[in-house]
């Protein structure tokens, strides 16, 4: 049995963006140092595909990217944030061929987490990205999240924030939703995740579940995640695994019914559907309504909604509760041999034998 959701309450993240305060001129050049913590002297870039705004109620529109930003400079770690002005959903790796792009910097950020980065010479700077000739308004068009990263790592960071060369890692997330069997190819987190392995910088992408009714992001799934995040990045850190010839994908289940996530689980993209666009026609016209397709998840889904991997990240996820890892690569070409095994593998080992626990 397939269900469908209307899309109405996706396009309406597109608007009424809320009253925010914003910035056009760069403030004077911050003079604070880093932080002790194990990601101490890293630079670190977030965007995600879930904008900057973090103004929605259901928690959809970046409240994640907060969580990630405000964890990772606990860790000791400078971040800056260059995130599509609006939600960009499902954008996959699609860019933006021709325009302007203004990146605005945000003035007045969500409560409670301004001073999360203060002790970083980039103090956390938060940008908006969006296609504009000028100032961004609540009504601009959003670059998408591949443009953000491509941005940023093509001169944006160094206009911005003064940092000559690329970061050490690229962040994307967290995402509102899991990130998992097909909807990873139109995934805007991953695709921003693939366009930073793309041009040589190592990237993970994170995801988180929703609660039950996968309307509404709980603050606590957000948070535990961002936790955990810093806490495996450093463990990369620290073994020598950041790579840039794969990216990660990082998802963690919902929690917030007090059941912790368990273990970490090295995993493969599903090749069934969890979530599928989905077509009415309107009578018999020329005009058909777009829905999402929900595909069952108590394992009795058939077609394309059926799941033929015993490791697919879903699985693990959605039916066993773990947090799950899947290596992710920019290149499409069937039947490639893989360059980096031995890499692939000692990720693998330290995903199942030493990665932190949740």
């Amino acid at each position: 049995m397939r269900t469908y959701v209307a899309l109405s309450a996706s396009a309406a993240m597109l608007v009424s963006l809320g009253a925010t305060a914003y910035a056009t001129t760069e403030a004077d050049t911050p003079t604070a140092t880093l932080s002790a913590g194990p990601l101490a002297g890293m630079r670190i870039l977030i965007s995600n595909d879930d904008s900057m705004q973090a103004a929605k109620a259901s928690n959809s529109d970046g409240l994640g990217l907060y969580e990630l930003r405000r964890a990772m400079c606990a860790a000791g770690a400078d971040v800056v944030v260059m995130a599509p002005w609006q939600v960009q959903s499902g954008k996959g790796t699609a860019v933006t061929n021709g325009g302007v792009v203004t990146a605005q910097r945000r003035t007045a950020l969500p409560a409670g987490y301004e001073n999360d980065c203060a002790g970083a010479p980039a103090r956390g700077a938060v940008y908006g990205v969006c296609l504009s000739d000028g100032p961004c308004t609540k009504e601009s068009a959003s670059a998408t999240p591949a443009d953000t990263v491509k941005l940023a790592l093509r001169g944006g960071l160094k206009a911005k924030a003064g940092w000559t060369g690329a970061p050490d890692l690229v962040l994307t997330g967290i995402n509102s939703g899991p990130n998992i069997s097909a909807s990873v190819n139109d995934s805007g987190t991953v695709g921003a995740a693939v366009a930073a392995i793309d041009q040589g910088v190592p990237a993970l992408a994170f995801s988180s579940s929703g609660d039950a009714t996968n309307t509404s992001f709980p603050r606590v799934n957000y948070r535990a995640h961002a936790e955990f995040g810093a806490r495996f990045v450093a463990g990369l850190k620290q073994r020598g695994l950041l790579t840039s010839t794969f990216a990660l994908k990082v998802d963690y289940p919902d929690v917030s019914t007090g059941v912790p996530a368990k273990a970490p689980v090295w995993t493969r993209v599903g090749d069934g559907a969890i979530v599928y666009h989905a077509f009415e026609q309107r009578g018999n016209s020329d005009s058909f309504d777009i829905a999402l397709g929900l595909c069952p998840t108590d394992g009795s889904g058939e077609g394309e909604c059926a799941e033929g991997r015993k490791d697919a990240d879903s699985t693990w996820l959605l039916d066993k509760g773990h947090v799950t890892i899947a290596p992710i690569t920019w290149d499409r070409t069937y039947g490639t041999p893989v360059d980096a095994r031995r890499e692939l593998n000692r990720i693998e080992r330290f995903v199942e034998h030493e990665a932190p626990r949740p």
